[in-house]
């Protein structure tokens, strides 16, 4: 890390913007903790603003505190050459301009990366994967995301897209036909939509974490479908790039005590490699404010 001051991190997702200060030693400020809507029905003009006002507020909250750099950390995809963002979940975000949105803050560098990306710069500086030069970062959610650090660096890739083990495939589970794409079977959504099309009748991701601890077949089975899917990939990304270490984050990664331990049992099971298989698999070393420490990691790198 180069800075020495503080630094402004910034986190968009599809349905908020949180904002704060972060000191070089990575504790968030946390008076300066800031956040506003972003919302798939909101306009152009509203997301930009209220992505703006979550950095002003951050900045108003520290006044007399020099801000050195900023680091936005943004769901994909990104277009690192233009400068550009365009979440899924913010059809009206499409290549959305950081530039425009956030220039004038601060006196300093603005630094953009896919939040994945900073979810694996996060761990490795301050989580589960610290020690560890070549790993991975994974978030299992209402969507799946991931990020690399190869050699001790992140991985961006040409457009800024590394690491997005969510659109890669995976063998069919179980005889499922719909099995196509990790986020459509182990994200959230398709866990509990699936559990849904056998019978069960729970509504939420926290519908069928209850439903799991109570031993509902179905709920057991579904739960298995996601963990299966994300060992496979996890053995996959594993092979590919000899990966020391991956932790695996987000919500729906909490529906089973047990959840990652399935999904290591699965990737050992389908890494065909000594290599593959030694890579370890752990729970995220962070707390929540893991996308903004990585935002604020990418400042701290510029």
């Amino acid at each position: 890390m180069s800075l020495s001051a503080p630094v402004l991190a910034v986190d968009i997702g599809g349905t908020k913007v949180d904002a704060a200060v972060v000191t070089a030693d990575g504790e968030v400020v946390r008076a300066s903790v800031t956040r506003r809507p972003t919302g798939r029905d909101n306009t152009r003009e509203g997301i930009a603003g209220n992505i703006r006002a979550a950095a002003e507020g951050a900045l108003a909250a520290v006044p007399g505190v020099r801000v050195e750099a900023v680091g936005v950390g943004s769901a994909g995809p990104v277009d690192l050459p233009a400068r550009s963002v365009s979440p899924l979940n913010l059809p009206e975000a499409q290549g959305l301009v950081i530039d425009d949105v956030l220039s004038g803050l601060v006196d300093g560098p603005l630094t953009l990366a896919l939040d994945g990306t900073c979810i694996a710069l996060a761990e490795h500086w301050r989580g589960a994967l610290v020690g560890y030069q070549n790993a991975m970062a994974i978030v299992v959610s209402t969507g799946v995301g991931g990020g690399l650090v190869l050699d001790g660096k992140p991985i961006s890739g040409a457009s800024g897209n590394a690491g997005h083990l969510g659109q890669t495939f995976v063998r069919t589970i179980e005889d499922d036909a719909a099995a196509a794409t990790l986020e459509a079977v182990a994200a959230g959504p398709g866990s509990v939509a699936w559990a849904r099309e056998q019978g069960w009748t729970g509504q939420t991701g926290l519908d069928l974490a209850a439903s799991y601890r109570a031993g509902e077949a179905i709920a057991v089975a579904a739960v298995r479908r996601s963990a299966v899917a994300v060992g496979q990939a996890i053995a996959a990304a594993a092979t590919l790039c000899d990966l020391e270490a991956v932790a695996i984050a987000g919500g729906f990664a909490k529906v089973a005590d047990d959840y990652v331990d399935q999904v290591r049992a699965a990737a050992h099971a389908a890494a065909q490699h000594a290599y593959a298989r030694r890579c370890r698999i752990v729970p995220s070393g962070l707390d929540g404010d893991g996308p903004l420490l990585g935002a604020a990691a990418l400042a701290l790198r510029a």
